[in-house]
């Protein structure tokens, strides 16, 4: 398969949503492992991760998942515009910002819940972009970031997912979304990817 199939239509249904943000700290390479690969190649929005990373780390990560999914997988950069088909990574020791113009910019500004990237400041600002038509989702983590986040995209309109924390190797995080927000859906990590397919490749305005 190439690339220019990867990035090849399922069809042309218009989705329902524009966009997915996603967070995931502890445990993380194990859930995006699974979630992920249950996308096709044909996924027609944005799926913008945030993943808990020490300040030096490199971009395995995207690497990693590129070759592992149908969808194409890569580091966010600076102004680069948010584009349909597409696994965004946060990239290490910047926070990931959505602009209103529906470009990407990357930050310096201090840690928030001690982590740069930080969920929380992608989800509000996507969630000022994209809503209602953005879907947010809270895996595995070890601290409660994103759940300020989730609470944003939930009030402004968004689908609020959360991995059930029976199934997370880290359950703090998704147990704290739950607490802070009225989540539309609590699912098993294994359900969430085909939920996600189902969702935004049949659905139909």
């Amino acid at each position: 398969m190439t690339k220019k199939d990867r990035h090849s239509p399922v069809d042309t249904i218009q989705p329902l949503f524009d966009a997915v943000v996603m967070g995931v700290s502890a445990g993380g390479l194990k859930a995006l492992q699974t979630v992920l690969p249950a996308l096709p190649a044909g996924f027609p929005l944005p799926v913008i991760v945030v993943q808990h990373l020490g300040p030096g780390s490199d971009d395995f990560l995207a690497r990693y998942l590129d070759e592992h999914t149908a969808m194409h997988v890569k580091e966010a950069d600076e102004k680069e515009t948010v584009l349909p088909g597409t696994i965004y990574i946060a990239p290490a020791n910047y926070h990931l910002l959505v602009e209103d113009d529906r470009t990407f910019s990357l930050t310096l500004e201090n840690r928030v819940n001690f982590s740069r990237p930080s969920i929380d400041i992608l989800f509000e600002t996507a969630a000022d972009v994209f809503c209602p038509r953005l879907i947010g989702v809270v895996l595995t983590g070890a601290n409660n970031d994103g759940s300020m986040g989730l609470a944003r995209i939930k009030n402004k309109g968004g689908l609020a997912v959360v991995q059930n924390p029976a199934t997370a190797e880290a359950d703090a995080m998704p147990r704290a979304a739950i607490k802070a927000v009225d989540v539309d859906f609590v699912l098993p990590l294994e359900t969430i990817g085909p939920f996600l397919a189902n969702l935004c490749v049949r659905g139909k305005n």
